[in-house]
């Protein structure tokens, strides 16, 4: 290292993307630093995909009871206690938390507890020292979004919705993207009176409209009672109840209202006015193709990028720009093909194209698609069903998108992306044999187009 410099590599922000590229560049060699005021781990770990997950877990137990009768099982008596699973969830993340000190400790990474900013083009200041960088990445994310409206005050986001005191006997949620989505069947899991609301004609916008269509029409099915094209103007509280005014002069009274309408860059407090660094025409950083900022020596990835706002997607940036750094590389992630999923009740998932993007990109495609019920709800009264669909272009005959709808629709997805990613025709389906009796073999048995 440069004697001038402190450090190679300075990180501001200890969550996916930053302990990834921290540790990464000092598996090559360099000296590197990593500053975290909150939580290691970021969103994902402590207030993100983790603890949703365990809860969506939780929530999917009371469908299973609900169909244990149908194989035969008694349940005399069943009751949910909140406070354990929200204490037991805090245990598992404080355990992560650890974890990922280890990881940076193990790894020869100095970690820094406290708030770091920006001072220079080369600087950083942390609990009342400089230090000199030769390079600073800025991984410090996002935070919810909440609009300023009479009575915000009473809302909480998802940061609070995973510690709360008790859990409400009715609910609200408003938003229309993943996290909305999630707690809504959440809650509803859990036994809470869930209404959510969307400004918009129809939730998940940007996914496939056919998919949402169905999604919500299996979350009615549900018990999720999901109002679109409408929006809350005013809220007061009265004792425990919260009264929401609505955009279409109803009243509705609720013990919690949850806003899920967005997250903005963390960036209030990073030093943004000390340097000549660009943001892009929503507020978040803009960089280059190896998340280079406007100002030479400091990148930027992750969610305060405004990109494709996945912790996966933050892994791989972190270890692209390490790679680069300090390897000697000249890596290129590509953002094709990355596939996702929503954890509502039903699990969404999805790699590829909507419908609307093939046709838009391709002209003329086939499309194919299955909806049934799936084989362990068969017994009971259960009225949900699974849906999948594959989207081909018909000039190659390569599939370029493909959707589920149903239990563990991540874990099915996750094969199927990889088939999708190295250019899988619709042959290659055909020709493999199927795992029966699944759901996911329907990926492989669907022979006649819907439509083309």
């Amino acid at each position: 290292m440069n004697e001038q410099y402190d450090y190679d590599l300075f990180v501001i922000g200890a969550g996916s993307g930053g302990v990834r590229a921290a540790r990464m560049s000092a598996g090559y060699g360099a000296k590197v630093a990593i500053a975290e005021e909150r939580y290691l781990g970021g969103t994902c770990v402590n207030v993100g995909c983790v603890p949703k997950k365990l809860f969506s877990y939780a929530a999917h137990v009371s469908a299973d009871l609900n169909n244990a009768a149908s194989f035969g099982w008694t349940t005399a008596s069943t009751a949910f206690d909140w406070p354990t699973l929200r204490d037991n969830k805090t245990r598992e993340i404080e355990r992560l938390n650890g974890i990922y000190g280890s990881l940076l400790e193990n790894a020869g990474v100095e970690l820094f507890n406290g708030h770091a900013e920006l001072t220079g083009n080369n600087t950083v200041a942390i609990n009342g020292r400089e230090y000199r960088c030769k390079n600073i990445l800025l991984a410090v994310g996002g935070w919810p979004s909440i609009p300023e409206f009479p009575g915000s005050e009473h809302v909480i986001s998802s940061n609070e919705i995973f510690y709360l005191d008790t859990l409400p006997a009715t609910a609200v949620v408003v938003g229309g993207g993943y996290i909305a989505c999630e707690f809504a069947s959440i809650l509803n899991g859990l036994g809470v009176g869930t209404t959510q609301l969307y400004r918009g004609p129809l939730f998940l916008r940007g996914f496939d409209n056919e998919v949402r269509e169905i999604l919500a029409e299996e979350m009615r099915t549900s018990g999720v009672d999901l109002r679109f094209e409408i929006n809350v103007d005013r809220i007061d509280k009265q004792g425990d109840t919260y009264r929401l005014q609505l955009t279409n002069g109803e009243v509705l009274e609720t013990g919690l209202v949850l806003y899920a309408t967005g997250r903005n860059p963390l960036l209030e407090g990073l030093g943004m006015d000390t340097v000549d660094i660009a943001l892009d025409d929503k507020g978040y950083i803009a960089v280059d193709d190896n998340y280079q900022t406007s100002t030479p020596g400091i990148y930027a990835l992750g969610d305060v990028t405004g990109g494709i706002e996945l912790t996966p997607v933050a892994l791989a940036e972190g270890m692209t720009l390490a790679a680069n750094l300090f390897n000697g590389e000249q890596r290129r992630l590509n953002y094709e093909h990355i596939p996702t999923a929503i954890f509502s009740h039903p699990n969404v998932a999805t790699v590829g194209l909507s419908e609307e993007q093939a046709r838009e990109r391709y002209g003329q495609i086939s499309v194919f698609t299955s909806r049934f019920r799936h084989l362990k709800h068969t017994l009971g009264d259960h009225g949900g069903k699974v849906f999948l669909k594959l989207l081909v272009d018909a000039a190659t005959d390569r599939v370029v998108g493909a959707h589920i709808i149903g239990d563990d629709a991540a874990e099915v997805m996750q094969g199927i992306a990889i088939a999708v990613k190295m250019g899988a025709s619709k042959a290659d389906f055909d020709a493999t044999i199927g795992i029966h009796p699944s759901v996911a073999e329907e990926f492989v048995t669907m022979r006649t187009a819907t439509r083309n």
